[in-house]
C-alpha cells in the first residue's frame, strides 16, 4: 500500500515542481510539503483537500487508499467532457455488454453482498474509523446537542 507521503512526493515529481514551490502555490507554511513527504507531519483535512484539488485527484488516491485518480465529483457526475480536460483524468474502458440473464429481483445482488460476513466486518471497521476521526467526533458532538 502506498502511503500519503509517498503519493504526495510522486504527484509533486510528476508535476516537476519543487517542494518550496508547491508549498508556496498552496499557501502552506514554509517546509510543510517536506514534512508531509518525510512523514514528520500529516496534512489536515483541509490541506489534504487543497493537495487533491491541486493535483486533480481524489482524496482516496492522495491518501493511498485507492489506485483510481478520479475525483469523487467526476465519477458521481458520470465523468463527462469537463472531467477529461482536468489533469490526472484517467478514462476507464467501457464495459463489454453481457448476455442477457434471467431478470433478478432488484437489490438481490446487494442483499447477497451485504449478507457476507467479510463485507459486514469491512463496513463496521470503516464506520468505526470514521467515527473515531476528528470529523466523526465533531458529528457525534453535533448530534448530541
Amino acid at each position: 500500500m502506498v502511503t500519503m507521503a509517498q503519493r504526495i512526493e510522486s504527484l509533486r515529481n510528476e508535476e516537476n515542481v519543487s517542494r518550496p514551490a508547491l508549498t508556496t502555490a498552496l499557501g502552506f507554511p514554509k517546509g510543510t510539503i517536506e514534512k508531509f513527504e518525510t512523514g514528520r507531519a500529516t496534512p489536515t483535512k483541509e490541506q489534504q483537500e487543497k493537495l487533491a484539488a491541486h493535483f486533480g485527484v481524489s482524496l482516496f488516491y492522495l491518501r493511498g487508499e485507492s489506485g483510481d485518480r478520479t475525483r469523487q465529483e467526476d465519477w458521481m457526475a458520470g465523468g463527462g467532457a469537463a472531467a477529461e480536460d482536468e489533469p490526472g483524468f484517467v478514462p476507464t474502458p467501457a464495459a463489454k455488454p453481457k448476455k442477457a440473464k434471467q431478470a433478478e429481483p432488484q437489490g438481490a445482488m446487494l442483499d447477497a453482498l451485504l449478507a457476507s460476513k467479510s463485507v459486514q466486518e469491512l463496513l463496521r471497521n470503516v464506520v468505526l474509523d470514521t467515527l473515531r476521526s476528528p470529523e466523526g467526533q465533531a458529528l457525534i458532538r453535533k448530534a448530541l446537542k
